[in-house]
Order: C-alpha cells, then structure tokens, then sequence
C-alpha cells in the first residue's frame, strides 16, 4: 500500500529551505509511530535537509535523478515505477515523505493520506501540491494536545481514496 503523510500549515506550506519551518514534537511522534517498520520514500533535498542519515526503524529510499548519488543505508531509486514497484512486493506500507515534488509524483498513486493542519501560518518556500479532495473520504479527525512543548493549535486527518464507481 503506498500512503502519503505530511504536515502543513493552514495555508498549505510545509517546509522552509528543506526543513520543517515550526516545531511541533507530537507530529514528530505521529510520524515515527505511523513508518516505524515501514517504509519512507523521499526527494534527495529533503532526505539532505534531515541530516543525511536514515531513519531507524524503517528502511528508507532516496529518490535522485543523479545517478551517482549514494548513503549509507538507503536504497537509491531513480524512477516513479521503482518506487511502484517496491511498494507492490513491500508487505507493509509505503508512506511518501516529501518533498512537493514526490508528493505530485506519487499522489496519484497514494491511497491514504494522513495529514496533520497546524491552524497557524509560517513563512516558507514549499507548499503541499494541490489535492482533488473530491477523490478522497475522511476517515479520522482528531485533535492534537496543545502544551507547552506543542504551541500551536493541529489535528491529525486521514482520508481515504474513493472507489471509481462503475
């Protein structure tokens, strides 16, 4: 199954030069808790803009027109159908991690969504691409906890893909 998860602020932004512009921990957790022993697919800018190191837990594919591009402990994949295809063997689940440009690539491809809306605007350079909602059912809405450590107001959504009717 290839999944898509994100965070985004309420006008759709999601990253700043790579990296997250806010921080807000309980995603961090909701993100670890959802692709632990799974799988995360990422643009190589983004897997650069976390330090360069895979995730542990989880195995984790950079994906890279450079053919030459090489990590310790990734898998380098080079096309769309790669991916595809990895994700069709892969018994667990395929969550695609960013950037915008993976997302577009794979939205098409995804059948859950999980995104978390933090209800507050930051300044940044990359916005999520745009979505059909009308394609997809919401399944779960929850509140996130706001606390000290969590500052800002979010919720954790996750939406299905629509069966085409016949």
């Amino acid at each position: 199954m290839l999944a898509a998860i994100w965070a985004q602020d309420e006008q759709g932004l999601i990253g700043k030069e790579n990296k997250l512009p806010w921080h807000l921990p309980n995603d961090l957790k909701f993100f670890k808790q959802m692709t632990e022993d799974n799988t995360i697919v990422m643009g190589r800018k983004t897997f650069e803009g976390m330090g360069s190191r895979p995730l542990p837990n989880r195995k984790t594919i950079v994906m890279t027109r450079d053919k030459d591009f090489f990590a310790e402990g990734v898998l380098v994949m080079h096309s769309i159908e790669d991916v595809l295809d990895y994700a069709e063997h892969f018994t667990g689940i395929t969550f695609i991690s960013g950037g915008a440009k993976i997302y577009s690539d794979f939205l098409p491809y995804c059948d859950v969504l999980y995104r978390t809306v933090i209800k507050y605007s930051f300044e940044g350079d990359t916005v999520f691409p745009e979505v059909d909602w009308e394609n997809w059912t919401m399944i779960n809405l929850s509140e996130g906890e706001q606390n000290d450590e969590n500052a800002y107001p979010y919720q954790f959504e996750t939406y299905q893909r629509k069966v085409a009717s016949e």
